[in-house]
């Protein structure tokens, strides 16, 4: 039998990527699938794709970047299934600017979506998993969650600032049997890169080299639905680089500074 039989499963950012992904996966494992993404349309069209039927999934559409009544929503959720057993926060954007070019309502934007509202959602399904004494909450970070690089500045910052808040409710939910896996991909083959947002607001529309010749969102899928099973609470996903960087990083921090300003920005 399936790990995931029967559970509930509710995945922000599934209207494409690694969430996209992540539908299929559970369907596939038997889960019940809550699909939460701006676009109805497109979540309806993965619902459809992924064989999932109005018995077994549910549409939750909204914007992570705006304020929202996720307590309803939840509750919405628990009334359909009962219970939502694991919780997966992949919805965020990424950015192309630099620092000095960014106005602060960028900034603002791009911490409202991946902090922000990621918090908020988690914290009105906190009750429910500690109500029924089991639950998993799973955090898409990235490999800008360990350090900082050209053009990420704001991004970077909402990545680190989900380790601290994440980590500290990994110890505070312990004692009631709900895990944090926080997971950190370095360079994985989605439209990210497309949607990531300049210094105006408007998109990058441009798929950089690094994405186009990183991990599929299929094989990152697999990789988080293993640490699942296996009860990681942190993995690294694209290569043996990226974990070598943190290890350089770690125990010889000027040296890794040297090398990481002689990347090329994308």
């Amino acid at each position: 039998m399936s790990t995931f039989k029967g559970k509930t499963v509710w995945i922000t950012g599934a209207s494409s990527g690694i969430g996209e992904a992540l539908v299929h996966s559970f369907a596939n494992e038997g889960a019940n699938v809550i699909l939460s993404a701006r676009r109805e349309d497109e979540l309806k069209r993965i619902q459809q794709k992924a064989k999932l039927t109005d018995n077994n999934s549910l549409i939750i559409a909204f914007d992570l970047s705006q304020s929202n009544n996720y307590s309803a929503f939840a509750e919405t959720a628990k009334k359909k299934f009962g219970r939502i057993d694991l919780l997966i926060n992949n919805g965020g954007i990424s950015q192309r600017s630099y620092a000095k070019d960014t106005p602060l309502d960028i900034d603002r934007k791009i911490m409202e979506t991946n902090f922000f509202g990621t918090i908020a959602l988690t914290k009105c399904v906190m009750p429910v998993m500690i109500k029924q004494k089991q639950g998993h909450i799973i955090v898409i970070s990235s490999i800008a969650g360990k350090f900082g690089f050209y053009l990420r500045s704001a991004y970077s910052a909402s990545k680190h600032a989900l380790h601290g808040f994440f980590e500290s409710v990994r110890m505070e939910l312990y004692n009631d049997n709900i895990k944090v896996l926080l997971v950190c991909p370095e360079k994985v083959k989605t439209n990210m890169s497309y949607n990531a947002i300049k210094a105006d607001g408007s998109k990058h529309d441009v798929m950089d080299k690094s994405h186009e010749n990183g991990v599929s969102a299929e094989q990152c899928a697999k990789e988080i639905i293993d640490a699942i099973k296996n009860n990681k609470e942190e993995i690294y996903i694209g290569g043996s680089r990226g974990k070598m960087a943190l290890i350089i990083k770690r125990f010889f921090p000027n040296y890794f500074s040297k090398q990481i300003r002689k990347q090329q920005p994308e």
